[in-house]
């Protein structure tokens, strides 16, 4: 049988609980909605059968995003055929919206990080808790904190024997860094980074929170390009070896089209479009860029090297037109980088801690007191006076590619499983001590009936209590899909999200097998039987219609719960869909998007929507931390021989296949913006050619 282009990673539930709180002070902010919805391209390929829609929920009204939205329960009746009941709903929709279409402004919290010194009866309980601190929770007092930011962060948060980086986890050192009073300052280590524009703003604001604190935090970069300096221009002082590599000449974009290799391998891929912005057939069909595509991919490039030209020239007091000019030079001199205040001195690592020695009063000969990101991060919140109210928010994570049901040869937060989420939504849902819920996302999509799942299992919880969804890198097709169940949805500036478009189709292998001397023959009954199990022809006429029929209707379902989910009407999702990306900053302008902002901006929204006081601390229940297996346990400890092991593993998950809709925004495109390898168009053809045997 014939596979269509497809990738499955699968992650494993989280199997306990981890407290935590926030200490956030906000700030009202008025925010205008627009009514214009908008939405990016969610890559899917239909394999077999239509698209099946899941009964809508009876959404309560909601004045956070300023009109109402009371429906009808007639037009959610299970029985009514799905598109009448779609029809039924938008209609009762629209005289719901037309009662409060006077309200267009809504009024969000900005979850802006307040430094508020603590009391004197506050610092003596931290120092007695910091006396009978367990060993793990003890630090030396006028420690520098050291974090080496390189390669990967997951959004996820790891466990004590996993190495790698975790985005919650930094910005929780951030915090606790700043009210620690044993922490004197930070020392950064920034280095390659691979992650999206998303995490790194995350980062960029816990910096900048950090020195409301007064204390230092001094920046290293030996290797340098555009997120790199982003992060460093932050800092209070920045250093860099002699010898470091500065690469700061622009941002560029890549797509890549397999068509001309398709064709000489004599591989016909019969794909059908919906949505003039789906560039994923056109990577398989074209050997050039579309003018659609193009124009999608520049409007993204735009938004990201602006943000990037503006707030570099903000923090080095610049104009716009000198840092884009120094740009455009080629710069790659460290000299001339001090020269023009982009760093503030040359200097290699050890003398940069002679410095900070200095400045501590540490003598020369004596070893300036660290402690690095790993060991800091088992310093409880507690230890350091942080401690949460008795208010918990439940925080459920979901980051990977999306899969329906756990492999047997996953591992522990490679990726989201759709039945593992939706038993945690159940739980938040059934239990009565969580006043609201937030839904952290970072996923480019992947299974569409797995994202249909959770839809219904978030608007079932957001019917019960306040739900928030908070995006990250991207939140895109099925990364979507989950979000727009929520009562709101926050985003950074820069996060990739929408992608709200279908492409199906098959490939036609006839050639290739005449070139190999392959041959199959089938045997079938039903007119349809070898809709997709005869690789070695083309459609006949009467599949190709099924086909086509097929895709438009697995669009028209997607976009039209796109729609009812953001309270637009349809022919104006219609307008923002067709399998566009968006920037966050562009969602929130078209109506996809309620609010800019990290997670810190998702904590004070839930508050708001459940009364509670934004100077009233909450705990945070996170639901989707990982216990640590025995692969992360012994790679804990130095063993090379799992990293074997688990190398092998990506690379049968890259040769695996499975059935259904893919709800998947454009891989290569979010590899080169986010640089994530999410998915190979060529292993995803060789799997898809050798699962056809």
């Amino acid at each position: 049988m014939s596979k269509l282009l497809q990738c499955s990673h699968i992650t494993s539930t989280p199997q306990f609980t981890r407290t935590l709180s926030s200490v956030i002070l906000t700030k009202p902010q008025l925010r205008h909605f627009q009514a214009s919805p908008l939405c990016t391209k969610p890559r899917i390929f239909v394999c077999a059968s239509p698209v099946q829609v899941t009964p809508f929920l009876p959404y309560s009204p909601d004045v956070s995003r300023g009109f109402k939205r009371t429906l009808s329960a007639r037009a959610f009746d299970d029985s009514s055929p799905p598109n009448e009941t779609l029809e039924k709903a938008q209609e009762t929709e629209k005289d719901s919206n037309a009662e409060g279409e006077n309200t267009e402004a809504v009024e969000y919290p900005t979850g802006e990080f307040e430094y508020v010194e603590f009391g004197v009866w506050k610092k003596l309980g931290v120092k007695l808790r910091m006396l009978v601190a367990l060993p793990w929770n003890r630090v030396r007092k006028g420690s520098v904190l050291t974090m080496k930011l390189r390669g990967q962060i997951s959004d996820q948060l790891k466990s004590r024997f996993s190495s790698g980086l975790s985005l919650p986890q930094i910005c929780e050192n951030f915090m606790k860094a700043a009210y620690d009073p044993r922490i004197s300052g930070i020392y950064l280590h920034i280095d390659s980074l691979n992650c999206g524009w998303g995490k790194v703003e995350e980062i960029r604001r816990h910096i900048l929170d950090f020195k409301k604190s007064g204390k230092f935090i001094v920046g290293y970069v030996p290797t340098c390009q555009e997120k790199e300096y982003y992060l460093a221009s932050a800092c209070q002082e920045i250093y860099a070896p002699p010898s470091a590599y500065f690469s700061l000449y622009g941002l560029t974009v890549q797509a890549s089209f397999l068509g001309g290799v398709l064709e000489k391998l004599g591989v016909e891929p019969q794909i059908q479009r919906i949505g003039k912005y789906k560039s994923a057939g056109d990577q398989l069909m074209r050997k050039t860029m579309s003018e659609e595509n193009c124009e999608m991919l520049t409007a993204i490039l735009d938004n990201i090297y602006g943000n990037w030209l503006e707030k570099v020239s903000s923090t080095l007091g610049k104009k716009r037109e000198d840092v884009e000019s120094f740009v455009n030079d080629g710069v790659f001199q460290v000299e001339r980088l001090k020269e023009e205040g982009w760093i503030t001195n040359i200097c290699y690592d050890d003398e940069v801690i002679s410095m900070l020695k200095e400045k501590l009063g540490v003598q020369k000969d004596k070893k300036l007191p660290m402690v690095d990101y790993k060991k800091y991060s088992k310093v409880g919140k507690w230890t350091v006076g942080l401690s949460g109210g008795k208010d918990l928010v439940a925080v459920i994570r979901a980051s990977g590619s999306i899969s329906r049901v756990k492999s047997s040869l996953s591992s522990p937060s490679s990726g989201i499983v759709g039945e593992q989420i939706v038993e945690k939504i159940r739980s938040v849902r059934e239990s009565k001590k969580y006043k609201a819920a937030i839904i952290r996302i970072d996923s480019p999509g992947g299974d569409a009936l797995a994202s249909d799942l959770m839809w219904r299992e978030i608007r079932l919880l957001a019917a019960s209590k306040p739900v928030v969804a908070s995006m990250a890198d991207v939140a895109a097709s099925g990364g979507y899909y989950m979000a727009m169940a929520a009562g709101a949805i926050v985003a950074e500036d820069l996060t990739l999200t929408g992608s709200i478009g279908v492409v199906t189709g098959k490939f036609n292998l006839g050639n290739l097998y005449q070139k190999i001397g392959f041959n199959k023959e089938i045997i079938s009954r039903g007119r349809f039987a070898e809709l997709l199990a005869a690789e070695q022809r083309p459609f006949r006429p009467d599949e190709m219609e099924l086909f086509a029929k097929s895709a438009q209707n697995a669009y028209r379902q997607f976009r039209d719960k796109a729609a009812f989910s953001r309270s637009m009407h349809v022919d104006k999702m219609e307008e923002v869909a067709q399998g566009r990306v968006w920037t966050g900053k562009d969602a929130a302008s078209r109506g996809l998007v309620d609010a800019i902002g990290g997670f810190s901006r998702a904590i004070a929204i839930a508050k708001q929507k459940a009364n509670i006081p934004q100077d009233r601390q909450v705990t945070l229940v996170e639901l989707s931390r990982p216990s640590p297996t025995i692969p992360e346990i012994l790679s804990g400890i130095g063993s090379s021989v799992i990293g074997v092991d688990r190398t092998l593993k990506e690379l049968l998950q890259e040769l695996t296949f499975s059935e259904g809709v893919q709800a998947r925004m454009d891989g290569i495109m979010f590899q080169r913006l986010g640089e994530s390898n999410y998915r190979s168009p060529l292993l995803s053809l060789i799997r898809d050619y050798l699962s056809s045997l």
